[in-house]
């Protein structure tokens, strides 16, 4: 039982570690600048998310057999990595201390936007929803008919959700630590760097249904692994996406005006929380 309860762990600390990023760096950086209370959006959307995995890895054994639909998982995917993509550059847009705290006086009592609630749901939604319902059937696997599965696969599912519990209380305690500008370009960085890595699964989705061409590249075999797209098609999305980021970003330092951004780095924001 022991192989049960060692692969059930590896398998839910891979398949939650990148939502768990996602929702550790958005939760770190909404303590950091004082909306400690926005983060019940991302407990609902993760919440909601675990009830429509369980829903969907029902729907897949009923009807698929337990396989999962390309089409839904690329729909998904894109759908993610466009709301990852908005809010990085969204936050990358109010890495200036200064502009945060004019951004806040302007929004008043509702200090993010009125649609942040639902995108910040939505991004968790997204990011538990996608590797949910798989996981779930990755288990479901692992068990098979062995006497006595379910323990032991449950106390790897529970050890990894201890693990997975544990670097999200690091990463949310070390934000308070930091400057703001700092925590909002980390957690900007790595909603970005999500999307393209989304985009690039999305893609390799439709090429599996034959939608997009398949021009292999030859990535090395721990990148593919890992989960990166190995084709031009995929490479060059996300060059073009890379490509108007930078140039954004370059366009944006340019207009900003002079020393406006560096003086105030350690500021606090209002009603900062402790995790």
């Amino acid at each position: 039982m022991a192989g049960i309860a060692l692969e059930s762990f590896f398998i839910v600390l891979r398949e939650g570690l990148e939502a768990l990023l996602v929702i550790a760096a958005l939760s770190a950086f909404l303590l950091r600048a004082g909306e400690g209370h926005r983060r019940r959006a991302l407990a609902w959307g993760a919440g909601l998310a675990l009830i429509a995995s369980i829903v969907m890895a029902w729907i897949f054994m009923i009807f698929f057999d337990g396989a999962h639909d390309d089409l839904t998982e690329a729909i998904v995917m894109g759908i993610a990595a466009a709301l990852m993509l908005y809010v990085s550059g969204w936050l990358w847009l109010r890495q200036n201390p200064a502009v945060w705290n004019r951004y806040l006086q302007r929004q008043a009592d509702r200090a993010l936007a009125a649609d942040a609630p639902w995108m910040l749901a939505g991004i968790a939604f997204l990011a538990v929803f996608r590797e949910g319902a798989e996981t779930i059937l990755f288990l479901h696997a692992v068990i098979g008919d062995a006497a006595h599965g379910f323990q032991a696969m449950l106390a790897g599912l529970l050890a990894a959700i201890f693990a997975l519990g544990i670097i999200y209380a690091v990463m949310t305690r070390l934000a308070l630590q930091l400057p703001l500008r700092p925590v909002f370009m980390a957690t900007s960085a790595i909603l970005f760097l999500l999307g393209l890595r989304f985009i690039g699964q999305a893609m390799l989705e439709l090429q599996e249904i034959g939608a997009v061409s398949y021009t292999d590249i030859g990535l090395p075999a721990w990148a593919v692994q890992a989960g990166f797209n190995p084709t031009i098609e995929a490479i060059a999305m996300q060059l073009v996406l890379l490509f108007g980021a930078g140039l954004g970003a370059v366009l944006h330092a340019r207009n900003r005006p002079r020393g406006s951004g560096h003086s105030q780095d350690n500021a606090r924001t209002p009603r900062t929380e402790a995790a």
